[in-house]
């Protein structure tokens, strides 16, 4: 019996939101046994120096990692667009327009199951006690 493959879901956002993203991609991979892509989570030992704000921009591969991300776009069925506080930047605007584009299954963490369960997370962590 041949098993039906998971879906694959192209997370996509601004960097500064990449531990949201992890925890989103932990849901919808636990929740929905799925396959997610997207921004990866790096130790915060992985660079001695502070980055402003984008990582690859700071090393210099930023065009190679944007076109990277478009492939992960192909390579999805679904895209998980992470726009938190309603933000949108100007690399995530180019990546929705490229999904769209390509008739890709689009969405929004401010509209869907997995950005409320992660909001109630966010919320329960940033309110908790202190040990």
């Amino acid at each position: 019996m041949k098993r039906k493959r998971p879906k694959i879901v192209c997370l996509c956002g601004s960097s500064r939101f990449v531990d949201i993203m992890a925890v989103c991609a932990w849901l919808i991979e636990k929740n929905e046994i799925a396959i997610t892509t997207g921004l990866h989570l790096l130790p915060g030992w992985y660079s001695r120096d502070p980055i402003p704000d984008h990582l690859a921009e700071y090393e210099g591969c930023a065009p190679q990692m944007d076109d990277l991300h478009l492939r992960k776009i192909d390579l999805a069925d679904e895209v998980f667009i992470v726009n938190y506080n309603d933000y949108v930047g100007t690399n995530t605007g180019k990546e929705i327009a490229y999904a769209l584009g390509e008739k890709k299954k689009t969405r929004w963490f401010t509209k869907d199951p997995i950005g409320r369960e992660t909001e109630k997370i966010l919320n329960e962590f940033i309110n908790r006690p202190e040990k």
